[in-house]
């Protein structure tokens, strides 16, 4: 197994910490893991991705060019990221300013509405999670209960308070895919 995947935004949406979280996830799992974020100078607004590697064998380079899963979060990482997935592989985004849906026929397309989904449970910050609870379904590479853990040992120790939404926003991304395809 060698899932490669590739997670993109802005800056602010969680597009880091969701790459950690499957990082730390597949460590407790005792897979091969690679976690290499690339962002620009803005903290907030500007775009961010980071490519996750999570393997049963050695990962011979974080680099790579076309990925099994793009997990997309706007329209710049549409354009830019739908072209390097391969055939097969599988594209997941949250429909939020998004203007341009994809158009491939060669790849499995899942649309999940994660902001929307947020905003009902109360705190549009966990949208994020809403879309990682989507892939784990999709996907089911790595356990829930490493996810939480991961998200445990990702967010500051100020903000564990969050814990159980978050978590709930995972299981509501798990439960809303679920119904969609």
């Amino acid at each position: 197994m060698n899932e490669e995947i590739i997670i993109a935004g802005f800056g602010g949406q969680g597009v880091l910490s969701m790459g950690k979280i499957l990082a730390y996830s597949g460590i407790m799992q005792k897979m091969e893991v690679s976690w290499m974020p690339s962002y620009g100078p803005e903290m907030r607004g500007g775009t961010a991705n980071v490519t996750v590697i999570l393997s049963d064998e050695r990962i011979s380079s974080p680099i790579v060019n076309q990925y099994d899963t793009a997990i997309i979060l706007n329209q710049q990482s549409m354009d830019k990221f739908e072209p390097t997935i391969k055939p097969g592989g599988l594209l997941l985004y949250d429909n939020n300013g998004i203007s341009r849906h994809p158009e491939r026929t060669d790849i499995t397309v899942c649309q999940i509405e994660a902001t929307k989904e947020a905003a009902k449970m109360g705190s549009s910050r966990t949208f994020n999670m809403v879309v990682l609870g989507a892939y784990i379904k999709l996907k089911p590479l790595v356990k829930l209960e490493n996810v939480i853990t991961g998200l445990e040992k990702s967010l500051p120790e100020r903000h564990h308070h969050l814990i159980p939404l978050n978590v709930d926003s995972i299981k509501r991304g798990m439960e809303l895919v679920a119904t969609q395809n």
